[in-house]
């Protein structure tokens, strides 16, 4: 915060951060960081806030390429969420990921900014393909913890929620929330920082959905995903493409934040 009453937010970070799942790129995107912004911006007068998130980067790749940045941007409050994509990859070191997260937490609390970071959910119990990954996903979790409690940093503990992994949150890639996945980001984010207005409301489940699948309706979902979405995607990691070639931030710049009609921009 600074002395007139503003505050600098910047988030650090890939698909999820940019807001992949939340809008396209057509009409824009908007994601779980635009969303906790417009919170913040409800409370906190002259909000900028800078998004440098790109699509597809790895933890060390966010590290090299958007800490810098960062902290040039001298912020008051950063999210750095990343290593998803890391998971994805054969040769995953979870040491590796974490030290590069926590490399990031040290340069930016050091500066004096206030760092919120998450957990991952579990992506198998959003598609039963990727349980390879489980175990991954645990490591990855407690390695975030240790680096964050070591700087301070806040963390939303989004993975200890069965909600996480209602598909109702989930784009149909499954590797990106929809617009209500980002929204509880935001609702997590947000209350793990206190903000005002912040609750756990976001922890509470959904009411039923009748239209679940089951039984061989689900496998054929199964198989569906897997030719839509699994499948290119392990062309490109074949071919060393990323769906982020070629991309640049959204919202590299601090720009002002307009204060928000409505009383739940999270929402």
């Amino acid at each position: 915060m600074t002395e007139n009453g503003s505050l600098r937010y910047v988030a650090l970070g890939d698909s999820q951060t940019e807001g992949c799942g939340d809008g396209d790129d057509v009409r824009g995107l908007r994601g779980w960081a635009d969303r906790l912004a417009e919170h913040l911006a409800r409370d906190t007068p002259e909000l900028l806030y800078a998004n440098l998130a790109v699509r597809g980067r790895l933890a060390g790749q966010v590290r090299d390429e958007q800490l810098a940045p960062a902290l040039a941007l001298e912020p008051g409050l950063a999210t750095v969420v990343a290593g998803v994509n890391d998971l994805l990859r054969p040769r995953f070191d979870a040491d590796e990921v974490a030290g590069h997260l926590e490399a990031m937490f040290a340069a930016l609390t050091a500066q004096g900014a206030r760092v919120a970071t998450v957990t991952f959910p579990d992506v198998a119990r959003i598609t039963p393909l990727a349980r390879p990954i489980g175990p991954r996903i645990i490591v990855l979790n407690d390695r975030i913890r240790q680096a964050a409690a070591r700087h301070g940093v806040v963390v939303a503990e989004t993975s200890h929620h069965p909600v996480v992994t209602d598909p109702r949150l989930w784009s149909p890639d499954r590797l990106h929330a929809s617009p209500l996945g980002h929204a509880r980001i935001a609702a997590a984010v947000a209350d793990a920082l206190d903000l005002p207005g912040s609750d756990d409301g976001w922890t509470r489940p959904l009411p039923a959905d009748a239209r679940a699948a089951s039984g061989l309706r689900a496998v054929g979902g199964e198989l569906r995903w897997a030719g839509s979405f699994l499948g290119p995607w392990l062309v490109r990691r074949v071919r060393g493409r990323s769906s982020g070639d070629g991309r640049r931030a959204k919202r590299p710049e601090l720009l002002a934040m307009p204060r928000p009609a409505s009383m739940h921009p999270i929402d």
